[in-house]
């Protein structure tokens, strides 16, 4: 038994599968836009194709991310341990498991509707560009938490066309990948404060370095869009009036996470706990959709 563990211990480290806060922080918006489209709430069937979708897009990004920064991980306090840097896996072995993960993606959008399955996979073929590039952004571009943001609106886009079998443009559509994308450039931008001494050392980007001082008034600012954006999408939607009272609850729950990241002796434990709590967050914004599409269905 101890001997399965260590064989698959850097793999599940390798897909962030021994850290699930990544993995839970994509799903979440995927939530948001099934049960803020107009045929909410989602089929059980439905519901795990994206799940399992989610999941394995979002493993394959950990490893595209890995191969790419190998090098530089090694020189980051934070990576320095990752299966890749420290030689734990080889980098051939890992592109395998990336492509496996892609194809099991690509079955996930052929298991769909027929009547949706062009568009997600028009729109899978689109996200993948980015997703599998984000990595080399930091090398080229200032604020490289944008083009995750950019990838992660794909996680709103791909349920809600599984959905409603078609991609209309209409307020709660917008308003749930405004929000994402917005949330998502914020919590990453706090993510990245972590690296920022070793990331200036090493020359690469980040938001969190770009924007300087002005980081945590950006964050702030994000996460007060997230909720309006999340708000008119409610509105659009015509959820239970219960929804009001969780978003209110994440409203004041966002800014307050906020006030640990000016202080002078902020720690990057610190950085990773407004992370994880923005799962926290974020769950309960979906647990009141849930809650009031249930009662509105």
């Amino acid at each position: 038994m101890n001997s399965l563990r260590e064989r698959l211990g850097p793999w599940l480290e390798l897909l962030r599968w021994t850290k699930p806060t990544g993995r839970l922080i994509l799903l979440i918006p995927a939530g948001w836009s099934l049960w803020l489209s107009p045929s909410a709430p989602p089929g059980l069937l439905l519901l795990l194709q994206i799940v399992v979708g989610g999941l394995a897009v979002s493993g394959a990004g950990c490893i595209a991310n890995d191969l790419w920064d190998r090098r530089f991980d090694s020189r980051v306090e934070r990576t320095k341990q990752r299966p890749l840097a420290r030689g734990a896996i080889r980098p051939a072995a890992a592109f395998m498991l990336l492509i496996v993960l892609l194809v099991l993606s690509l079955a996930v959008v052929l298991s769909l509707d027929e009547t949706s399955q062009a568009l997600c996979l028009l729109l899978s073929i689109c996200a993948l560009p980015a997703i599998l590039l984000y990595p080399s952004a930091k090398r080229w571009f200032a604020y490289p938490q944008a083009v995750l943001a950019f990838c992660w609106g794909f996680a709103v886009l791909i349920p809600w066309a599984a959905a409603e079998r078609s991609l209309t443009l209409q307020p709660a559509l917008i308003g749930c990948w405004l929000a994402t994308v917005l949330w998502t450039f914020g919590f990453d931008t706090v993510y990245a404060m972590a690296d920022r001494r070793d990331d200036a050392v090493i020359g690469l980007n980040s938001s969190a370095l770009s924007l300087g001082s002005r980081a945590v008034v950006t964050v702030r600012a994000c996460y007060g869009l997230t909720v309006a954006a999340l708000a008119l999408a409610a509105v659009s939607a015509g959820v239970h009036p219960l929804f009001w009272i969780f978003w209110l609850g994440a409203t004041v729950l966002m800014q307050l996470s906020c006030r640990s990241l000016n202080q002078r002796n902020a720690t990057m434990a610190s950085f990773g706990l407004h992370f994880r709590g923005q799962v926290q967050i974020g769950s309960l914004l979906l647990l009141g959709l849930m809650l009031s599409r249930g009662l509105t269905g």
